[in-house]
């Protein structure tokens, strides 16, 4: 009578091995692209941040001589300092007439500006800016210490704060959505 072999006795000599070494480096595989998209996407982020506070600064232009007079600092033009705004961040993230980023390994399609405020703090009051992107500004007040902007953070000075989203490509060609918010406060010294 002949004896059933075994799953394991009927295989050749190093199948086993080789199944595992493929399964292996498979593994090995997916995990070496998910770290590269996360670093990607990391370093996306961070030259983002940074362009975003760029273009805020740029935009927060105070007026000297008020500053001279009462030692506030504010921002004199509210419509200047968002068409500042808009023409720095072209800049900063070399963006097209249409919104596209020359660098489609940063950004891809268009890149929009959603939120733009411009703070002005006087007087232990902070007056809230808010561009509603038909060329005007609607205004709210409040108390120092009480104001927050978008991102949770407690406006203490005058500063601009802004928020832009578009599209960043990851593996394979899948894009996924992307927002960065930055609220940038002017410092004065007396």
């Amino acid at each position: 009578m002949r004896r059933k072999e075994s799953l394991l006795e009927s295989t050749n000599e190093g199948q086993i091995g080789w199944t595992l070494g493929f399964w292996c480096c498979l593994y090995l595989g997916i995990l070496l692209c998910v770290c590269m998209q996360i670093r990607s996407f990391q370093t996306t982020a961070a030259a983002l941040e940074d362009a975003l506070a760029a273009s805020n600064l740029a935009a927060a232009v105070i007026d000297v001589e008020e500053y001279g007079i009462s030692h506030a600092l504010q921002i004199p033009s509210l419509t200047q300092a968002y068409a500042t705004y808009e023409r720095a961040l072209g800049e900063n993230l070399s963006l097209g007439k249409d919104g596209n980023c020359a660098n489609q390994g940063l950004l891809s399609g268009p890149v929009r500006t959603t939120c733009f405020i411009v703070y002005q703090v006087k007087e232990g009051q902070v007056e809230s800016n808010t561009y509603d992107f038909q060329g005007s500004f609607v205004t709210q007040k409040g108390a120092l210490g009480q104001v927050f902007a978008p991102n949770g953070e407690r406006v203490e000075n005058t500063g601009i704060y802004s928020e832009i989203s578009g599209k960043v490509e990851g593996i394979f060609g899948i894009s996924y959505p992307a927002k960065c918010a930055k609220l940038v406060e002017v410092y004065g010294t007396l």
